[in-house]
């Protein structure tokens, strides 16, 4: 949306239910502000912002992070006694004496370290599992909650990678390897003070080894977050193309373009590939030089111990004690490692989550039972535009609106008419509040759409879109979709007016079947029926119908508008179409042309005095009927 829309949205909506980005702080991902899309800062401080926020995930865990620690710390600190009774064993042996209780207490020390170890990974494993549930449930609820001009920002692959594979990244990096890095690093220290007390000489020349190495290690793990970010992106473009495939899948098998969407869907996967080889060889490139550290590390000590050993500066036990804990390095180095690379890995998921969380959300309660819908009048409603001016988001698009003003009295249908493109369906859009007004007012009974709940808003209207979408699941599912029970009766009684009941007499599981993926097991015209049926059942006091009988054959038309103009004795019926046929009957027509009302009327009214209906009405045989018969029967 342009700035001058963007400011006309926050100046009209009542700060109560403002749609808006603000960020919730019960929700450990959105708790704090971060750079979003609306600014780029620099990489250094979105690195820092993605690890705050990665740390911000771990605080409602922070009591079982600490037991976790702790535990894998014990574990740790048990195991480092081993070279010490290791030693005491071999001063036992050249003593000639009894090595029976350094052995149980090694053993002891084995099964303990073994134990302890255990409960600390099932502690950080459950940590792990509530990090993803957390995250995944926030960015599933944001997603929902999105803005409509703002669903369009990521293809819906990428928005599903986001909410499924990038949070599972975050498994290990907000978990596991957080405790690494705390046990490597205190581990490191608790080994470095052992070496220093068993021979400082040594401890120096172990440790100029290893500082060289990690100055190596420094220098590459970096490179680990770029290339991380790359491989789930490549990632959610391969979602986003098989999203689009499945999304068209008749499309493509009806055009033989099979072999492109496979070229496509390999491009991805390559891509994915290419990047993952990059973090293996920078893997493997790490891994290396640790592994080549500590053997190295391993050489030295050895010739310069055993020098110390022949000159008898210190005893061959301490030499050994001292090489054990020289292996026993590898374990915190090598965990140190894994969480720089598992950091990185994390940032680079946390800031593609975070991309999710900054975007607008509309003001809607998702903690609210379905069953309970908003108290409403029983009326109909009014619906007046005041000189609406809109286009939609994006750099340079044209205006949709210009200047449109009407007003659609209570009761009886209103259609709108005009060529494609006119801004028809993008009335409908401004009443259900999916897009704010450039400028101007849409009022409903009176009131600016931008002072109603989006729950009361909604509760209120009908809508049946063009495409008339079914969701995969049973056809009761779809009719109660947001309805949430309905007596019997009711229901029976929607069916029957939407001419769905000998659909639903003929299926094996009455309406309790299903339908397939977007009701692939339903024709088009069953899909219209339905999607009208299901807004029925919402008793709504405005019904917005978009092409709503365009997929149907002339009997169902026919039957259906039948329904419509007994509706429209009950309730406020607004209606787009381009089938003039299915709007004859109404009580008023508007005739839309480049984003203006250009002319409204009876039908014998605007074809007499509209020139672009009397052309849309010719084109279908309309004017061939005498204006004062019904052409339709």
């Amino acid at each position: 949306m342009s700035s001058s829309a963007a400011a006309q949205d926050s100046a009209t909506q009542d700060p109560a239910t403002q749609d808006s980005a603000t960020q919730d702080p019960a929700d450990p991902v959105t708790a704090a502000p971060t750079a979003g899309a609306a600014g780029q800062p620099g990489a250094s401080m979105l690195e820092a912002s993605g690890w705050r926020d990665m740390f911000r995930l771990l605080v409602p865990h922070r009591g079982a992070v600490v037991l976790g620690a702790v535990l894998s710390l014990v574990s740790g600190l048990v195991a480092l006694a081993q070279p010490l009774v290791a030693k005491w064993i071999v001063d036992a042996l050249e003593a000639r004496e009894s090595v029976l209780e350094p052995l149980v207490l090694l053993t002891a020390i084995v099964v303990g370290a073994a134990v302890v170890g255990a409960w600390s990974h099932y502690v950080l494993a459950r940590i792990a599992e509530s990090v993803v549930l957390d995250t995944r449930r926030s960015v599933v609820r944001r997603i929902l909650r999105l803005r409509m001009s703002e669903v369009g920002r990521f293809p819906p692959g990428d928005l599903m990678a986001r909410a499924t594979s990038d949070t599972a990244l975050l498994r290990e990096a907000l978990s596991q390897t957080l405790v690494d890095a705390l046990r490597g690093v205190v581990l490191l220290l608790a080994i470095a003070a052992m070496m220093y007390l068993m021979d400082p000489v040594l401890l120096l020349v172990t440790a100029g080894v290893l500082v060289a190495a990690s100055l190596l290690i420094g220098v590459i793990i970096p490179y680990f977050q770029r290339y991380s970010r790359k491989v789930q992106e490549a990632v959610a473009d391969l979602n986003a193309v098989l999203e689009r495939a499945l999304g068209a899948f008749r499309t493509i098998k009806a055009s033989g373009s099979e072999p492109g969407e496979a070229a496509a869907m390999d491009r991805a996967n390559r891509q994915a590939y290419s990047y993952g080889l990059k973090l293996a060889r920078l893997g493997g490139v790490v891994g290396g030089v640790a592994l080549l550290a500590i053997h190295v590390s391993y050489l030295v000590v050895l010739g310069v111990g055993a020098a110390r050993v022949v000159s008898g500066a210190i005893p061959i036990s301490t030499l050994i004690a001292f090489l054990l804990y020289l292996f026993a390095l590898i374990e915190p180095v090598a965990g140190l490692i894994g969480a720089g690379a598992g950091f990185s890995t994390g940032v680079a998921a946390v800031r593609r989550v975070r991309d999710v969380t900054d975007l607008a959300v509309e003001p809607i309660d998702l903690d609210r039972d379905p069953r309970a819908a908003p108290a409403r009048h029983t009326r109909p409603a009014t619906v007046e535009f005041r000189d609406v001016r809109f286009r939609y988001p994006g750099p340079d698009t044209a205006l949709v609106h210009d200047g449109v003003d009407f007003a659609v009295p209570p009761l009886g249908m209103t259609a709108l008419v005009g060529p494609s493109g006119a801004g028809k369906s993008t009335v409908f859009a401004l009443i259900e509040r999916f897009y704010r007004p450039e400028s101007g007012r849409v009022l409903l009974d009176g009131r600016d759409v931008g002072d109603w709940s989006l729950d009361q808003l909604r509760a209120t209207i009908g809508y049946v879109e063009q495409d008339a979408p079914i969701l995969a699941g049973t056809l009761r599912e779809n009719l109660l979709l947001g309805v949430g029970e309905v007596e019997p009766d009711r229901l029976r009684e929607v069916l029957v007016r939407c001419r769905l009941a000998a659909l639903v007499d003929a299926l094996p599981a009455g309406v309790d079947s299903p339908v397939g993926h977007r009701g692939s097991s339903l024709s088009g015209g069953e899909r219209q029926r339905v999607a009208i049926a299901r807004a029925l059942l919402r008793r709504p006091r405005l019904l917005l119908l978009d092409e709503a009988t365009s997929q149907l054959d002339a009997v169902n038309e026919a039957a259906l508008r039948e329904t419509v103009s007994d509706l429209a004795r009950e309730l406020t019926v607004l209606v787009v179409a381009h089938r003039l046929s299915t709007v004859v009957r109404a009580d008023r027509i508007l005739v839309m042309d480049n984003g203006r009302i250009r002319a409204a009327g009876g039908h014998a009214e605007l074809l007499d005095g509209d020139e672009l209906y009397r052309e849309l009405a010719s084109v279908q045989l309309l004017t061939s009927v005498d204006s004062g018969d019904d052409p339709v029967g």
